[in-house]
């Protein structure tokens, strides 16, 4: 074929001249095969497609990859003549595998539009859970549910897998820590590293499932004895896909940064270092991102807000940005922190310890006598922290204004006064837009010298805590108002409106206990808030708010704005945490271009949203997971004992109950519930007993006595003290005997409400 034919035929390309700005030797474009083959109207041979687009000998290698990218992301597809079709012809459904531990699955499709659809266990025999598919729909199953069978494998995205090894009758096999991961991977002798059955390994699989062959894998590291201490956080770190170790290259810039901030090399910024600005953090804190100050005078309050300013270090693309963006945020477990940046920034240059210059984004806003904010600005600044201050510390300098501690900080006594001022008419602010302010109890693990919990205590929120959090709020609102005026887009934090069957369900339950939900159809915050004040005082309150809180959505990243809902601000965003959250970065970098009379333009804004929202929601599945396990390790050798609780959730299957003096969560189910017939009630939110009248509710306080502790599935199951006599026979067929109770449906559901258990207690801080 001649060089003028060919350059004539890839002329018609209309992305042409976007594939000779990438290539050197320019293919033709993704969108250009789809509208020939479209244009074919039916499969093609890869041979005539070929033909047909004036691929020579020479381009057909570097072109087969392109076609087997396309495939991979569901544009096209090879029926099983090899011939090449567009995907959207096939009516085929392209989604991600959700697998289930009894080793059914779900295929999410990325149009969510229909639905899941249900993947029974002999489709899940091909896959993982995780892995890209394409499916047919076959029809609906006994239980009406919509079915699908898998076509094509897209990618397997499982190459490594944590688990723990079992050696049965000579034949080596890992069983998932991911319980999603129902399948065993087989492990061949001569490839597992010498581990012993029941240690904890990572293995690499080295042939993917089939519809007739299990995974096999070989093992790549031993992690240890599974009870080892920190194992549960190497175990989680694996499970969930936490990036933990950071790259050569983010380790050699490490190594070149400075160790000392220079105002000379900073002339620009705006010198405020006479400024006593201090930091409040908790005991534990290492990273600090955020000092303030507050300057008052007979018109109102002058409030400054000074952030750590990473956007000067962690420039778009380098290796500290790459790795930032991978990880989306720092992960907090007990004991253990996984840093979004390494240590010489997110401990040393960028973290505003005490008398040592730093770099900041500034955010200065004025405020009346009332709390109401008149003006606001942005600017860089290079700045000195005049202390280190703990919310303990600063909550005793304000009781106690003459007393140990204000005596030793009394230069900067005046300054909090005024802080803390300020604080109680931004309270006054926030009741008045009508917020929701949850009452939810927080907890600390304290750990003895093998790393294991000693004690669980309540974590007691002082005006401290909640003076720095009016501060933020007020920094972050400026911050997506500003990026508003400017119509430059961001990541805002949004937090929808609750769905409209959830409040229908929520007033029917607030009903029949005689409390009314204020607002029509689509209640505001204020409407909350104000069945809140209505209900404090009321013996059932932890009922009616727990039944309030589920029925709000949670916060996520989004450049769409829709305002946030629970903190009743039409526009909101994160800016006051860059050190430890990757959106905060975003918002810095928009907000300095904004100031530079530029655009910043990062990429696409929503892959950057959702992207965000899944990592955060990653760490707290991870964290949760964790504590999890510390707290079954914790209560394992106390099976037998009885303890006080109330109960925190009730289910068709039983009662989830909570200690109160330990802080631990577990299931007392129906059949150990006296003898009767209970029945859910989904409106009341209560289990009835047919012929008793016995009911248990949200709330209500029993006498529970621990039966059994499952470590591998995170569970710990109760039984009422007065109903059974725990022996030790018990203790060896509990888990037995259990499961002849239940049935198949009951188990499925019991796993996904003990996920949902112990994901409401971050659910309140996921508002903000």
């Amino acid at each position: 074929m001649s060089i003028k034919k060919q350059s004539k035929l890839r002329n018609q390309d209309p992305f042409l001249e976007r594939e000779k700005a990438r290539y050197s030797h320019p293919l033709p474009s993704r969108e250009y095969v789809l509208e020939v083959l479209k244009d074919r109207g039916v499969p093609m041979p890869e041979t005539e497609l070929l033909k047909q687009l004036d691929i020579d000998s020479s381009e057909r290698e570097i072109f087969t990859r392109r076609l087997a990218a396309m495939m991979r992301e569901g544009q096209i597809f090879r029926n099983r003549k090899g011939d090449v079709c567009v995907m959207e012809k096939l009516d085929l459904i392209k989604g991600t595998i959700q697998g289930h531990a009894d080793g059914f699955g779900f295929l999410i499709p990325d149009d969510d539009g229909g639905g899941d659809l249900f993947l029974p266990a002999k489709e899940m025999h091909k896959v993982l859970h995780g892995d890209r598919v394409l499916a047919r729909e076959s029809g609906v199953d006994r239980r009406g549910r919509r079915e699908a069978v898998i076509v094509e494998v897209l990618e397997h995205v499982n190459k490594q897998v944590v688990g723990r090894l079992y050696i049965e009758h000579g034949i080596l096999l890992v069983v998932a820590e991911n319980k999603r991961i129902s399948q065993e991977i087989l492990v061949p002798n001569d490839q597992s590293l010498n581990a012993k059955a029941g240690q904890v390994v990572t293995v690499e699989i080295i042939q993917q499932p089939s519809k007739h062959a299990k995974p096999i894998g070989h093992i790549v590291s031993i992690l240890g004895e599974y009870t080892d201490p920190g194992m549960e956080i190497d175990i989680a770190l694996r499970k969930y896909d936490l990036p933990h170790v950071f790259p050569a290259e983010v380790e050699q810039l490490s190594a070149g940064m400075p160790t000392v901030v220079h105002k000379n090399s900073h002339a620009e910024r705006r010198d405020i270092r006479e400024l006593p600005l201090v930091t409040i953090d908790g005991e534990t804190a290492r990273d600090f991102d955020d000092a303030v100050y507050c300057a008052q005078d007979g018109a109102g309050y002058t409030l400054y807000v000074a952030i750590a300013d990473v956007s000067q270090y962690v420039t778009p693309d380098d290796a500290f940005d790459k790795e930032a963006l991978k990880r989306g945020n720092s992960v907090y477990f007990p004991q253990r922190v996984i840093p979004m940046l390494p240590e010489v920034l997110s401990n040393e240059l960028c973290s505003l310890n005490p008398n040592k210059n730093r770099l900041s984004m500034v955010c200065e806003i004025r405020f009346d006598t009332h709390g109401e904010r008149q003006d606001y600005v942005f600017y860089p600044a290079l700045m000195k922290s005049h202390a280190r201050l703990t919310y303990t510390v600063v909550a005793d300098i304000l009781a106690e204004p003459e007393g140990r501690q204000a005596t030793r900080y009394g230069k900067l006594l005046p300054h909090l006064q005024a802080l803390y001022k300020l604080f109680k008419v931004l309270l006054k602010a926030r009741n008045k837009r009508g917020a929701i302010d949850f009452e939810t109890t927080e907890t600390q693990m304290f750990f003895n010298a093998q790393g294991k919990i000693e004690k669980i205590e309540p974590v007691q929120r002082n005006d401290a805590h909640r003076l720095i959090e009016e501060c933020m709020l007020a920094a972050n609102v400026c911050a997506a108002e500003f990026m508003q005026m400017h119509q430059h887009p961001v990541l805002f934090r949004i937090h929808e409106q609750p769905a409209t069957d959830r409040i229908e369900a929520l007033r029917d339950f607030l009903k029949e206990v005689g409390v009314q939900l204020a607002g029509r159809k689509k209640p505001k915050a204020s409407d909350y808030a104000k069945t809140i004040q209505k209900i404090k005082d009321r013996p059932d309150v932890h009922l009616l708010q727990t039944v309030m809180l589920r029925s709000l959505p949670p916060a996520v990243y989004s450049p769409d704005n829709c305002g946030h809902f629970g903190l009743a601000y039409d526009a909101y965003t994160h800016f006051t945490s860059p050190i430890r959250r990757y959106p905060d970065l975003l918002t810095h970098r928009a907000i300095k271009a904004v100031l530079r009379g530029e655009r910043y333009q990062p990429g696409n804004w929503h892959e950057l949203g959702r992207h965000c929202s899944q990592t955060e929601r990653r760490a707290d599945e991870a964290t949760r997971d964790v504590e999890a396990w510390l707290k079954c390790f914790f209560m394992k050798d106390r099976i037998g004992e009885s303890f006080d609780a109330i109960i925190s959730t009730v289910t068709g299957f039983g009662l989830f109950v909570a200690l109160n003096d330990f802080y631990v969560e577990g299931l007392v189910h129906v059949s150990e519930l006296p003898s009767d017939y209970f029945h859910y009630d989904a409106v009341r939110q209560r289990l009835l007993g047919e012929r008793s009248g016995k009911q248990y509710r949200i709330g209500d306080p029993l006498r529970v006595k621990l039966v059994r502790v499952d470590l591998e599935t995170r569970k710990i199951d109760f039984v009422l003290a007065e109903s059974k006599q725990v022996t030790q026979s018990d203790k060896r067929t509990g888990k037995k005997n259990r499961q002849k109770e239940k049935t198949q449906a009951e188990t499925r559901t019991e796993t996904k409400a003990r996920s949902r258990v112990r994901a409401k207690k971050s659910k309140s801080a996921k508002l903000s």
